[in-house]
């Protein structure tokens, strides 16, 4: 998840720009929607007023109609379709108050004041895209129909947000594709750590991501160049060292007597497997993928390791599972097992060394003295306990190198009187 850290922050960003956007509009759209009602709904005084005087002054029905005709209104006198819309219609606002109709009357006493008060409801309605007053009395009722007003219309609005909505989307859009060659970017440098020397980070353009791009490509060149160089020169090195030491064993057979003759052997051995060894550095550091790694059998691979050392198999004890597969580079991964089974040998009290399979980790033990410095100052390279062992102290160096290359590590354990090392 972290690899897309940035990603994800903008889509985060985006998410919550949608969300904040649509909870504004959606508040905004009630609040305007309820003040248009609101104000529509101020229209239902002017004909409660008229129904009023109508109920009040006993006025003839055909004056009423005329009134409301006026303010664009008629009456709903079908009583099926009232019924109906009384029905389905939506109630969008309601009030409730009292009306006070005052009169004088005469009996024996004289004349007096008669004041009656009367309960109202107006009910505003919509249906079918048409609103309706709905007036209530305690003498009778009267649904009108307003053919001026129309009811709320939310195309505006949701035009506006289908805009916003529709610039925010292709602005995030847009960021996306100016991280696209921040993506491309980070697969390429991935493919460069994985020993790609030939990938190429030169970009056109002249943003920040083009300019972090071609300064990577300058230094991708610098760099292989550096590591051509280097192998170059340890090659050539080490083939002009082959051809003295080639002559030097060959002249060491013309001396007189057999002590120096087996001394310059022994120089010129030595020296011929210090080169053989510094090849094979060489060889591990230089692998830039895993093109050559393929599927063995873990049996077949020590089989090629104690056939490399030329021992003789009772020195080795197997104790490994035969269908365990490894996905290896084959020479590397013989050579590590077989610097192992020699170190092993070499340093061990009997001769002799376990090779087994522990939790998928491949162990190799030896009995002999614990080491007496921590593992890591034996893998660095000319270091070794016994000076007077025949080795140059290159043999844990290049098992670590060549499991690094695998991506394992090399651990180490004493227990009980034996030394155990560890590919895990």
């Amino acid at each position: 998840m972290l690899k897309h850290a940035v990603f994800l922050t903008v889509l985060f960003a985006y998410i919550v720009t949608i969300v904040s956007v649509s909870a504004v509009f959606l508040e905004f759209y009630k609040l305007n929607k309820q003040r248009y009602i609101d104000n529509i709904f101020s229209k239902h005084e002017i004909i409660t007023q008229i129904y009023r005087e109508y109920q009040q002054k006993k006025t003839s029905k055909i004056l009423l109609e005329a009134n409301l005709a006026v303010y664009k209104s008629i009456i709903k006198e079908e009583k099926i379709q009232q019924l109906l819309i009384l029905k389905e219609a939506k109630l969008l606002r309601e009030k409730d108050f009292q009306r006070v109709d005052e009169s004088i009357s005469l009996d024996a006493k004289g004349l007096y004041a008669q004041k009656v008060v009367r309960d109202f409801r107006i009910s505003m309605l919509e249906w079918h895209k048409k609103i309706y007053f709905y007036i209530k009395s305690p003498i009778g009722s009267v649904l009108i129909e307003d053919e001026e007003l129309k009811p709320y219309s939310h195309f505006s609005l949701a035009y506006t947000y289908s805009t916003i909505m529709l610039i925010i989307s292709i602005s995030f859009l847009l960021i996306l594709q100016r991280l696209r060659p921040l993506i491309l970017l980070r697969r390429k440098i991935a493919r460069f750590g994985d020993g790609d020397l030939n990938i190429s980070f030169k970009t056109s353009g002249s943003d920040e991501i083009a300019l972090v791009s071609n300064e990577l490509e300058s230094a991708r060149q610098k760099i292989k160049t550096i590591l051509d160089s280097r192998t170059l020169f340890l090659r050539n090195i080490m083939h002009e060292l082959k051809t003295p030491i080639a002559k030097g064993t060959i002249a060491t057979q013309m001396l007189n007597t057999e002590k120096q003759r087996d001394r310059f052997s022994s120089i010129f051995g030595r020296l011929e497997s210090l080169v053989s060894e510094f090849a094979l550095i060489e060889e591990v550091t230089s692998v830039g993928n895993k093109n050559d790694f393929k599927e063995y059998r873990l049996v077949d691979i020590i089989d090629g390791a104690i056939d490399m050392a030329m021992l003789e198999k009772i020195s080795v004890t197997l104790d490994i599972d035969e269908s365990t597969k490894l996905f290896v580079n084959y020479r590397l991964y013989v050579t590590a097992i077989k610097n192992m089974i020699d170190n092993g040998i070499k340093y061990s009290t009997d001769a002799h060394i376990n090779i087994r399979s522990i939790n998928n980790e491949l162990c190799f033990e030896s009995k002999g003295k614990c080491l007496s410095k921590p593992l890591h100052y034996y893998i660095e390279p000319f270091t070794k306990d016994n000076p007077s062992k025949n080795s140059f102290g290159l043999g844990l160096y290049l098992v670590d190198s060549i499991l690094k290359v695998h991506d394992q590590v090399l651990a180490h354990e004493y227990i009980s009187g034996q030394n155990r090392f560890i590919f895990t």
